[in-house]
């Protein structure tokens, strides 16, 4: 009786199992209701829709922060000119990697600023003692307050500047350098910069996570009278709420007024073009 037990259980898995391919088939079973968002859910880009142009932007012209402080690369140095202190960096240095990927020669004529595009010369003119060199941007700095540019030791030597470590400059951008290759034979030239002179232009003066912070401050602007707007920003899926100062229609203006708004407390302001 045993066997018999044995044998017909058997056999009723072997046309168990016979069968279960075509039940599974017509008929899957269901384990679990899933509870989370399923992938048909899940947004995606419209086909034929370009990426956000965040992402087409170059690693060197994206914010980015330096002891807590977030710095916005502009789009163009077009009619840029700034007046301020200049420094060196040399030995300390050398041979590491820039923001754009060279390795630093302290012997060549190069420098750093916070925002302009990379390959931009700039004419540094010494106030000091009427000397003058053009240099190439090549890298991020000085990071210390007051200070518009890091000069090469070599720069700052041709503007005789070492021995005293600092000096009050003017910087005007002359425009930017491109790669070129013709006939076998490679060099720099420097390519037409858009006008950024003319334009619509805004001194952001802060950016917050809550609108409720963002409104209360362009009132309190409203109140002093400058004309502010908030603009909805999304980071990463993150929404900040910028707020802006309309600055005019000149990009010399807008500077003018992001000294001004700098003044009246708010050391983070910087221009935005439109």
């Amino acid at each position: 009786m045993k066997f018999d037990l044995t044998r017909r259980a058997a056999i009723a898995l072997v046309m168990a199992l016979a069968l279960l391919p075509t039940a599974c088939a017509k008929h899957p079973t269901i384990l679990a209701t899933p509870t989370g968002k399923t992938r048909a859910e899940t947004p995606l880009p419209e086909a034929g829709k370009r990426p956000p142009e965040a992402t087409r932007i170059p690693a060197t012209q994206r914010p980015y922060q330096i002891k807590g402080k977030t710095y916005y690369p502009i789009p163009s140095a077009h009619g840029f000119t700034e007046s301020g202190l200049a420094s060196w960096y040399g030995a300390k240095f050398h041979g590491r990697r820039t923001s754009n990927g060279e390795v630093y020669d302290m012997y060549a004529v190069s420098a750093a600023h916070k925002t302009l595009p990379m390959n931009t010369h700039l004419l540094v003119k010494n106030l000091e003692n009427g000397k003058e060199i053009t240099v190439r941007i090549n890298d991020r700095g000085p990071f210390v307050r007051g200070r518009i540019i890091d000069l090469s030791y070599r720069a700052a030597q041709e503007l005789g500047m070492v021995e005293q470590g600092l000096a009050r400059v003017q910087i005007t951008a002359l425009g930017e350098a491109v790669r070129y290759v013709e006939d076998g034979r490679s060099g720099e030239r420097f390519a037409a910069i858009l006008d950024f002179e003319h334009g619509e232009f805004y001194v952001q003066v802060g950016a917050f996570t809550q609108q409720e912070n963002a409104r209360r401050l362009q009132q309190q602007l409203d109140t002093w009278g400058r004309s502010a707007v908030v603009k909805e920003y999304d980071h990463g899926g993150q929404i900040f709420y910028r707020v802006q100062v309309s600055a005019g229609d000149t990009m010399s203006g807008a500077l003018r007024m992001e000294r001004v708004m700098i003044e009246a407390g708010f050391p983070d302001a910087f221009v935005v073009a439109r």
